[in-house]
């Protein structure tokens, strides 16, 4: 395992580590149930930003420390300094928006791998991923009207994208706390497993992604993308140029040569 760049804070960090094809962000603060205190999500971008880069990273899993929840949100004991009024709550929605930005724009595959809490900006963290993999004991909510505050809308559109503008004004509106069956049923989450199995289920769908195409994964990814958060013509062209590249690589060389050999391909990225 290679340890990358963590940020550090007194009351947690966002850890990065890669495991072969396997780049983890790793919210890391169980004194709080996993919360995110602000240095976190400042933290987020950055550590998106290093997976990316990394060329050995086929697949980037956003999970809670080992054991522990995913995420119960923000850390609201740090709300009075700062959140505390409209100038620093701003601040904060910035960083929330970018922490949510770099992973629902990352080119990588995104997976959230979900136990136990995943509460306010955990959803949003979650909502941002491509994939979302959830234990039975896992419990979500989205308390901002407990609060009195608001939810980035780019993170509300993101919800809205997985289960729907009315499901998702009834999760704000009530603040309630739905279990993963109701979770899955909505489709706030692909798949629920066993507490014990999830990280057997998290390791085999990353192993099932990583033995597939990359340039693919990343051409479709900029197309559904285009297609349910339109950015404009730009958004779209970028997609066709992927799209592309496909044909154009040594990876759908290979493909070819393997189907014709009868064997599995070995794809590069290239």
């Amino acid at each position: 395992m290679r340890k990358l760049r963590p940020v550090e804070t007194v009351e947690g960090r966002i850890r990065v580590d890669v495991v072969g094809t396997l780049g983890r962000i790793v919210i890391d603060n169980p004194g709080r149930h996993n919360a995110l205190s602000l240095a976190m999500w400042e933290a987020i971008p950055d550590a998106v930003g290093q997976l990316e880069a990394d060329a050995d990273v086929r697949v980037i899993v956003v999970c809670g420390s080992e054991g522990g929840a995913f995420a119960s949100g923000a850390d609201i004991s740090e709300f009075d300094v700062v959140r505390r009024d409209a100038g620093t709550s701003a601040t904060y929605e910035a960083s929330n928006a970018a922490a949510f930005n770099a992973l629902r724009k990352a080119d990588k595959p995104t997976v959230a791998v979900i136990r136990r809490f995943c509460m306010g900006g955990g959803v949003g963290l979650a909502a941002a991923c491509d994939v979302r993999i959830a234990s039975d004991d896992a419990v979500f909510a989205i308390p901002a009207a407990r609060l009195g505050l608001a939810y980035p809308a780019e993170a509300v559109a993101d919800i809205v994208a997985l289960i729907g503008p009315s499901r998702t004004k009834d999760l704000f509106f009530t603040a309630k706390r739905i279990d993963a069956a109701t979770a899955l049923r909505i489709g706030l989450v692909d798949d629920v497993v066993r507490d014990d199995e999830l990280e057997a289920a998290a390791t085999a769908y990353v192993a099932r992604v990583t033995a597939l195409a990359p340039l693919t994964q990343k051409a479709i990814k900029a197309a559904i993308n285009a297609a349910v958060a339109p950015d404009g013509a730009e958004a779209w062209d970028h997609a066709r140029a992927l799209a592309d590249a496909c044909f154009r690589s040594a990876d759908y060389a290979e493909g070819r040569a393997a189907f014709r050999e009868k064997r599995e391909p070995i794809f590069l990225g290239r």
